[in-house]
C-alpha cells in the first residue's frame, strides 16, 4: 500500500491550515460531515444490486471520491480530538478478534433479511 494514514493526515492538516479552516473543524461539524459524506456514498448503491465487477470506471471514480471525503473527515476528526486512528483501528481489530473467534464466526447465523 502506498503512503500511510499519518502522511495523509499531515497533507490534510497542511491543506486546512493554508486555508485557515481550522475554526470550522469542530468535533460536531466534522462528525456531521462524516455522516453527510457517507450518505452521499450510499446514494451510489441505493436501488442498485450490482456486484463490484459490474461498476464502470466512471462509477468507481465517483465512488472513490465519496470514500475519500469520508476518510478525510474522519482523519480531520482524529486530528482535532488527538486520536491516533491507526492505533484505535488496531485495538478495534484486536477486540473484534476476541469477540468473533474464527470457529464461531464461520458458523454464525445472520439475522435480518
Amino acid at each position: 500500500m502506498k503512503g500511510s494514514l499519518y502522511e495523509l493526515q499531515k497533507m490534510l492538516d497542511e491543506f486546512i491550515a493554508q486555508r485557515e479552516w481550522q475554526k470550522y473543524h469542530t468535533p460536531k461539524n466534522l462528525s456531521m460531515s462524516v455522516a453527510i459524506e457517507a450518505a452521499e456514498l450510499m446514494e451510489h448503491f441505493q436501488w442498485c444490486d450490482k456486484r463490484a465487477d459490474q461498476f464502470s470506471s466512471e462509477e468507481k471514480e465517483e465512488i472513490a471520491e465519496e470514500m475519500a471525503d469520508v476518510l478525510h473527515y474522519l482523519l480531520r476528526l482524529a486530528t482535532v480530538l488527538e486520536i491516533d486512528l491507526y492505533e484505535a483501528s488496531r485495538r478495534k481489530i484486536a477486540k473484534n478478534q476476541k469477540r468473533f473467534p474464527i470457529d464461531k464466526a464461520k458458523n454464525m447465523k445472520k439475522s435480518g433479511c
